[in-house]
């Protein structure tokens, strides 16, 4: 019974990545149509390796976003002095 249930439990962790990571390739607007099949098709036939290896090489690809900056640098001017005026 206990081997039963590890299977099973195996089988509903692979379905639930499968499934996961396949939402997240298929959202992405990076990949062209053949690129999202082709990955979704990886993820579901290689079971764990696929879909882990797949998740990270695209979550590398995202830039990270910055919320803001500031113009111009920071606390110097254009002259190259602090804001204190000195150098």
């Amino acid at each position: 019974m206990d081997l039963l249930f590890i299977i099973y439990f195996a089988l509903a962790i692979y379905f639930v990545l499968s499934l996961v990571i396949s939402v997240f390739l298929a959202k992405r607007g990076d990949l062209d149509n053949v690129q999202k099949s082709a990955q979704i098709v990886l993820v579901w036939l290689i079971p764990y390796f696929a879909a882990i290896a797949l998740w990270q090489f695209n979550k590398s690809q995202d830039q990270a976003v910055c919320k803001h900056s500031n113009f111009g640098g920071g606390p110097r001017d254009s002259s190259g002095a602090g804001s204190d005026g000195n150098h």
